[in-house]
């Protein structure tokens, strides 16, 4: 039988990389890979590969708040990452990558080392999974900025999907790309090239400029 984590049914804090303030809630799951917090009104779900540390919250009171019923159904072997992916495919969620911005809008396919996200803002979205930092999920009777189905229909993926996010990238040359949601101008342009572990684009101003595969986090074609 799988030891319990000591920390599990406590309130935390803990920190994970790309976000400056710590996150609190109490832990409700520590699996293999993944961990799941409750911050008193939703359920985190976050990756351990970010996780920088993990404690008791310094803050003496109790969470008062009854946690509800898991969004996921339990199971009977320790929750996975590629599990939680799969169970929110088609849930409206919100999920963290970088800087100060979260994407609200429907996982739709988990493929070997990326997932594809549909956001009303973004539209589609390849996401590395080595680069999430965690995953919301929202209740059934929500949407994304209240928009109806009507209004943001949950479209097919148009990109011919690849099994590896090195594969797609290479099906993408040639195509007008945002990288890791524009964070940087240097981050938009052509795709040029994917060369082993660099990849070429060319910037608004025609300059080439040389980024490594492995620090992409999310690709979209705007």
């Amino acid at each position: 039988m799988k030891n319990r984590h000591p920390l599990l049914d406590r309130q935390v804090e803990l920190e994970i990389s790309g976000k400056a303030a710590p996150i609190r809630g109490k832990l409700i799951e520590f699996g293999q890979d993944i961990l799941v917090l409750h911050n008193g009104t939703q359920f985190l779900y976050i990756p351990l590969i970010h996780l920088q540390q993990l404690r008791i919250s310094t803050r003496e009171e109790e969470n008062k708040v009854e946690i509800p019923e898991m969004p996921f159904e339990p199971y009977n072997e320790p929750i996975s990452y590629r599990k939680i992916l799969m169970n929110a495919k088609g849930m409206f969620s919100e999920i963290y990558i970088t800087g100060n911005q979260s994407i609200h809008g429907y996982l739709t396919t988990v493929m070997n080392d990326f997932f594809v996200f549909y956001s009303p803002v973004y539209h589609t979205i390849i996401v590395s999974l080595n680069h999430m930092k965690y995953l919301i999920p929202y209740s059934p009777n929500v949407t994304p900025y209240t928009l109806t189905p009507a209004q943001f229909p949950l479209k097919p993926s148009p990109i011919t999907l690849a099994r590896t996010l090195d594969q797609q990238l290479r099906k993408l040359i040639g195509e007008f790309v945002v990288l890791d949601l524009g964070e940087k101008s240097n981050k938009i342009g052509v795709l040029k090239s994917v060369d082993q572990s660099m990849i070429e684009l060319a910037t608004a101003s025609g300059n080439a400029v040389f980024l490594h595969f492995d620090h992409v986090k999310t690709v979209h074609i705007p």
